[in-house]
């Protein structure tokens, strides 16, 4: 239950990070591309992600972890070629923009609808 829960704030928060971003930057078709565009960012950076910093650790370690939130980045821009032009990010620089915005909108989501389980 949870793990639909997680799905569906972060399809929300996915949605609100295009409507503040210009439709030149990022475009969403609507609430239900949003929760696809949130699943599919989500299991690509847990599965390609993975492997790539799995890969770039100790380059990400003499980075500070940027490494890492390049991949994030690189993950979006793969979920937009996925989806077309359901989800759609302009370019790198937009896709990093729509990351940390999106990883703000989910913090306050957490704040507000709970911590995620442990355990």
């Amino acid at each position: 239950m949870r793990f639909i829960i997680d799905v569906l704030l972060t399809g929300l928060a996915v949605f609100f990070a295009a409507m503040i971003l210009p439709d030149s930057a990022v475009t969403v078709e609507g609430f239900g591309w949003a929760i696809l565009a949130g699943l599919i960012i989500s299991v690509v950076n847990a599965t390609i992600g993975t492997v790539l910093r799995i890969f770039t650790f100790p380059l990400n370690l003499l980075t500070l972890g940027l490494i890492s939130f390049i991949i994030t980045v690189l993950m979006v821009q793969l979920t937009s070629y996925f989806m077309g032009s359901k989800f759609d990010v302009a370019n790198f620089w937009w896709a990093a923009v729509f990351a940390i915005i999106v990883a703000l909108i989910q913090m306050l989501l957490d704040r507000i609808f709970g911590s995620k389980v442990k355990g």
